[in-house]
């Protein structure tokens, strides 16, 4: 649950945000002033400020610059008239995450509250690297011993203090925006934002917008003038996932902004310049696009400046047990199970499996089997059952192998000692159907809902429901 404090010196604006925010499953704290707010913030954790501009006494923009000395990660975003549309834009300037117009869209302020958590949690949630790290309960891990993973180490160690761009490359599930998140972690820009943009989930004709901003009547809808994540992320560190899909129209004004640090808002011509490092990855093989005229020679040179490799799992076979460790141990916690086991011949068919997901598949699949062992030791019988199924998404017109589901079934039902095992089940079911679909969308939450077939806030509620 995100802990979300809102600042508005009109009652019933904060009420509304407390109904809206409240029922998208996060906790509102509300002020009617800066100086009511600034002691709030001081004592208990906050992920995220909405605050308006003109309030009374001290004003927004100098609650910005207050929540920047106290929490530089801290996202804020700023609400503000049509007549004070150049201060939001200062404000942004100065570090908010984003601004809105008064009279406020719900559903397009939702989108940039959803975005500016995700942020957050990418800003904040620290990466510990190789197995001796102590990660927290708000923390993640890059695990490994193997010799390919001490490359890894080696490379984030080296790059990270400096401001050169990085490749980082590596088949999908590999781990390579934990990589990204620890070069910037242990950069001099740690104190200023990490924004991430995935290249392939926004469409074409938004992605120019997102990178870059747009002014007022550039484009239909466009009715007030946007800050893009370029400028939002000045001195600080933009993430672009999955660069290779970029289309290549737009790979010149990326080129730009490395070689210049400049360049303008989609309809406008006002230059605009930045300071900004770049962190890329991809699962493409760059030289093959290069080669089909794809992506830019020069751009890839100016990103690949230096280069990570993630290995694939089936590389670094021996961090498997180590990694099933981690995982138990990390979902063990969110089940509520005590001493989570897998029994040692239970590791060999992990070993032996290809993993074509790499980690993220070992991850679903260690979740899945915690799921239905319910807190008796995981054997081999159970995660064979799950890697028969491992990588293989079923074709329009192909059935599920029932074989393999009334194996879980019955391995369920052996282990649950609940005086209502049908409706533990369904529980369990639709904790994992929900766990797998936000898994496949990368978290986002209307995606999932589409694949599911569920109107948005009834999976909001499915979430609150399971604790997700």
């Amino acid at each position: 649950m995100s802990r979300i404090l809102v600042i508005d010196d009109e009652p019933s604006i904060r009420a509304a945000f407390v109904e809206v925010l409240s029922a998208e499953g996060h906790h509102v704290v509300d002020a009617g002033s800066a100086e009511a707010a600034l002691p709030k913030l001081a004592g208990e954790p906050i992920d995220l400020v909405i605050t308006d501009i003109c309030l009374p006494g001290m004003s927004g923009l100098e609650v910005l610059e207050q929540i920047r000395r106290l929490e530089p990660k801290l996202p804020v975003i700023v609400m503000t008239g049509f007549g004070t549309m150049q201060t939001a834009i200062e404000a942004t300037k100065r570090g908010a995450f984003d601004y809105h117009l008064k009279p406020l869209d719900p559903a397009a302020l939702m989108v940039t509250v959803e975005h500016a958590l995700e942020a957050a949690r990418l800003t904040r949630r620290q990466v510990a690297m190789g197995p001796e790290s102590q990660v927290t309960a708000d923390g993640d891990a890059i695990i490994g011993r193997s010799e390919p993973m001490q490359q890894v180490y080696k490379t984030i160690g080296r790059v990270a203090p400096t401001d050169a761009s990085v490749l980082i490359r590596g088949e999908s599930g590999t781990g390579k925006e934990l990589v990204a998140r620890a070069i910037y972690q242990h950069s001099a820009r740690s104190h200023r934002p990490l924004l991430v943009i995935n290249c392939a989930a926004i469409p074409e004709t938004l992605l120019e917008s997102e990178l870059y901003g747009h002014e007022r009547g550039a484009f239909t809808g466009a009715t007030a003038r946007r800050v893009g994540k370029f400028e939002q992320a000045d001195e600080g560190t933009v993430f672009l996932d999955e660069i290779g899909d970029i289309p290549r129209g737009l790979q010149a004004k990326i080129l730009r902004v490395l070689q210049e640090k400049t360049f303008e808002r989609l309809g406008g011509n006002q230059t605009i310049q930045v300071n900004v490092r770049v962190l890329a990855a991809t699962n493409r093989d760059l030289s093959k696009a290069i080669a089909a005229g794809d992506f830019r020679e020069d751009l890839y040179h100016r990103l690949n400046v230096v280069s990570v490799w993630v290995p694939p799992l089936r590389e670094r076979r021996e961090d498997i047990p180590l990694l099933v460790a981690y995982f138990l141990n990390r979902f063990a916690a969110e089940l509520q199970i005590v001493n989570p086991l897998v029994a040692e011949t239970a590791l060999e068919p992990l070993r032996q499996y290809d993993w074509p997901g790499n980690v993220r598949e070992l991850e679903h699949c260690i979740h899945r089997a915690l799921i239905f062992s319910r807190g008796h030791p995981i054997q081999a019988a159970d995660l064979s059952a799950l890697l028969g199924s491992e990588g293989s998404t079923p074709q329009p017109g192909e059935r599920f192998d029932l074989q393999q589901l009334a194996h879980n079934v019955r391995s369920f039902l052996a282990h649950s000692g609940s005086q209502r095992p049908l409706d533990e089940l369904l529980e369990t079911v639709e904790r994992l159907v929900l766990t797998e679909a936000l898994g496949r969308c990368e978290g986002n939450q209307s995606q999932a809902a589409r694949l599911l077939g569920i109107p948005r806030p009834t999976l909001h509620a499915r979430l609150r429901k399971h604790g997700l």
